[in-house]
């Protein structure tokens, strides 16, 4: 039985990180040093009646914090259900938001928090241009988060998406200082995800790794990031599928998922680009969705990456390290844990190709793909992932 102790640390990269097991007991105390007296802990509905949020409540006000729950957040989450908990905090005169769940709570918690001081509309911060430059500051809400799956690593971005339901698209909500200002990284709140959930977030943190190492864009740290990532996923995510209860692979998820999100600080890719539009216009699973398009883009980005996928064979100790296998540990990985092979087998199919063409090319991640694909292009990558032509 490994020592658990061997994994615990306080890390200030990209933020104030508190990881280890347990550390979920020291929530309060964060709250209270950003100066909250009453947080509004936003969350999944699928987490707001569990021991794991109620617990966490209870410990908040046993230590004299006044504490509520906001939980109305669909798994891709609007623009509506953003305004509904700003209109919640306000309601409750709170002060402060607990950012917990998996990718959809955590990304309304920031927006929320985001959108308590602002005068504008929600889309007036989107990632576009300048319009970070609208954001007032000081009036944004101080966020203490704790992740309870190991995937979109949301708790050290500077984004939210959020699915704007008029126009069916996810847009991109930003501030560099929409990152929490603390990250509870406690394994044991992940334990009782179900095993398809930790394989498809696990496969989310493998697809941010991997399309930050592979970005165009210069940014040495965030490729050495990306590299130990990937290595992490590949020791760890088959166990913690296997093995709910195996904390020491929980908590390596963990980092790896917070890496990735890090690392992507060098741009995202193609994945990203279809994952996005394809979550919007069929409310699918965000990781499932890059798990199933990974090696469809993997090939098709081939002829520019080829290199440096053979150097990261090499890093992972592949056998005989090539771009192929890469690709076969990929589909071998998404085998092994219950990864579909086609976006077919998740009820999508190429009715609406030209279309999510036209959407990938016009998505932020788009802008970082190692090719800068056209909308057909696109659209071909989509409709070889929809019946499993790789």
């Amino acid at each position: 039985m490994t020592d658990m102790n061997a994994y615990r640390a306080n890390w200030n990269y990209p933020t104030a990180i508190k990881a280890g097991a347990g550390r979920i007991k020291e929530l309060p105390d964060h709250c209270k040093a950003l100066g909250m007296k009453n947080p509004l802990l936003i969350t999944d509905p699928g987490l707001a009646n569990l021991p794991v949020v109620t617990d966490a409540v209870a410990s908040c006000k046993a230590a004299g914090l006044a504490c509520a729950v906001f939980s109305n957040i669909k798994g891709n989450p609007t623009g509506q259900n953003v305004m509904d908990g700003v209109a919640a905090f306000k309601a409750g005169q709170h002060d402060g938001v607990i950012a917990f769940g998996g990718g959809s709570g955590l990304d309304a918690a920031k927006a929320v928090a985001l959108m308590v001081g602002q005068t504008g509309e929600l889309w007036d911060y989107e990632d576009v241009g300048d319009n970070y430059l609208r954001v007032n500051v000081d009036a944004m809400a101080p966020v203490v988060a704790v992740p309870t799956t190991a995937g979109t690593g949301s708790e050290v971005g500077r984004v939210s998406v959020i699915t704007d339901d008029t126009a069916h698209i996810k847009r991109l909500i930003f501030h560099a200082r929409m990152v929490p200002a603390v990250v509870i990284l406690d394994p044991e709140v992940t334990t009782g995800l179900p095993a398809k959930l930790t394989a498809a977030t696990g496969m989310d943190a493998l697809s941010h790794n991997l399309e930050a190492y592979c970005s165009p864009f210069y940014h040495p740290m965030a490729t050495g990031v990306a590299l130990e990532g990937m290595r992490l996923v590949k020791e760890y995510l088959p166990r913690a599928v296997k093995n709910g209860q195996d904390v020491e692979a929980r908590m390596q998820m963990l980092v790896a998922s917070t890496m990735g999100a890090t690392a992507f600080q060098r741009g995202l890719g193609a994945m990203h680009a279809l994952a996005h539009p394809l979550g919007a216009l069929y409310d699918a699973h965000h990781g499932m969705l890059n798990a199933i398009l990974m090696p469809y883009v993997l090939k098709a980005n081939q002829s520019v990456i080829e290199e440096r996928i053979t150097a990261l064979a090499r890093y992972l100790n592949l056998p005989n390290p090539s771009f192929e296998a890469f690709l076969n540990w990929v589909l071998a990985l998404r085998e092994e844990v219950g990864i579909p092979h086609a976006l077919s087998a998740i009820g999508i199919d190429d009715a609406q190709a030209q279309k999510v063409g036209e959407m990938a090319v016009a998505d932020p991640s788009h802008g970082t793909n190692p090719i800068p694909f056209t909308a057909a292009q696109y659209s071909e990558i989509f409709k070889r992932a929809v019946v499993g032509l790789l």
